[in-house]
C-alpha cells in the first residue's frame, strides 16, 4: 500500500507518518522502481500500536522502549495512571472554581476566594468599580495562595463586608471640596473597621515592600489626591495600633 493508503487506514496524516519515519518510530519501507514507498500489513500493525499507545499519553520519545519491552510498558502504565489521577484532581479543582465564579456572577479573572466579595451589583462608580477589581486581581496575585484566605477574611463577605457599603460610598465620593472634618471622620471610621478586622485575624496577609509599592502605584493611577491621603492616614493609624 502507498503512503496515503497507510495513513488513511491508520487514521493519521501523511505528515505524521513522515515524522514517525524521521524520529525512527516506524521503519522506512522499500521503494518501488518509481520511488514510492510501499508498505505492508506489518507497517500498519506497527503504526496502529504507535497511535494507540501515544493516545494514552506516552511521549513519543518513550515509545520505542514501550513497544518492544513488555516490562517497560507495565512501569510506564503505572506512571501514566499517576499522571492521569493528578490531571483529574486539577480538572476537578478547576470545575469547582468555575462553579464558584458562576454562582457569584463575577468575571473569571479572580480567585474564587476573593471574587465572591466583589460583584457587578455593588453600585460603585464605574471607574471606582474597575479600580477595586484591578486591586483585587493584583493583591490576589502578589499575596499568593497561602495568603488568599487571610485576604478574604480581611475583606469580609458581600453581605457583611468589613467596611460598610455606605462608608465605601463616602470614600469614593471624596473630592477636593469635601470638608476637612468629614475627611477626618472618614479616616477614623475606616481605621476602626479595619482595625477590628485585623485584630480578629490570627495570620493576617503579609505584604512585602515590592507588593506595597505596586498596590500604591495602582491607587495613584486611579484615586484622587484626597482619597490617597485618606488611605495613607488610615495606614499610619493602623501601624500605630499594631505597634501598640
Amino acid at each position: 500500500m502507498l503512503t496515503s493508503e497507510l495513513a488513511a487506514l491508520a487514521g493519521v496524516t501523511v505528515r505524521t507518518l513522515r515524522h514517525y519515519h524521521q524520529i525512527g518510530l516506524l521503519p522506512e519501507p522499500p521503494r518501488t522502481a518509481g520511488g514510492y514507498r510501499r508498505y505492508d500489513v506489518g507497517h500498519l500493525v506497527r503504526l496502529l500500536r504507535i497511535t494507540r499507545t501515544a493516545a494514552l499519553g506516552v511521549p513519543l520519545s518513550d515509545l520505542p522502549a514501550v513497544l518492544d519491552d513488555p516490562a517497560a510498558a507495565g512501569e510506564l502504565l503505572d506512571e501514566l495512571d499517576r499522571r492521569a489521577a493528578e490531571e483529574i484532581e486539577r480538572l476537578t479543582a478547576r470545575r469547582a472554581d468555575i462553579a464558584a465564579l458562576r454562582r457569584a456572577g463575577v468575571p473569571p479573572d479572580l480567585p474564587p476566594e476573593v471574587s465572591v466579595w466583589r460583584s457587578p451589583a455593588d453600585g460603585l462608580p464605574p471607574d471606582m468599580a474597575r479600580y477595586e477589581h484591578e486591586q483585587l486581581v493584583l493583591a490576589a496575585h502578589l499575596l499568593g495562595t497561602a495568603d488568599l484566605a487571610g485576604l478574604a477574611a480581611l475583606l469580609g463577605t458581600p453581605g457583611e463586608p468589613v467596611v460598610p457599603a455606605d462608608l465605601t460610598a463616602r470614600f469614593y465620593a471624596l473630592d477636593d471640596a469635601t470638608p476637612d472634618d468629614e475627611v477626618a471622620a472618614l479616616v477614623g471610621e475606616l481605621t476602626t473597621h479595619l482595625g477590628r478586622a485585623l485584630a480578629r485575624l490570627t495570620d493576617p496577609p503579609g505584604v512585602d515592600a515590592r507588593s506595597a509599592a505596586l498596590l500604591k502605584e495602582l491607587s495613584e493611577q486611579t484615586l484622587r489626591p484626597v482619597q490617597r491621603g485618606v488611605l495613607r492616614r488610615v495606614q499610619r493609624r493602623l501601624a500605630r495600633l499594631d505597634g501598640a
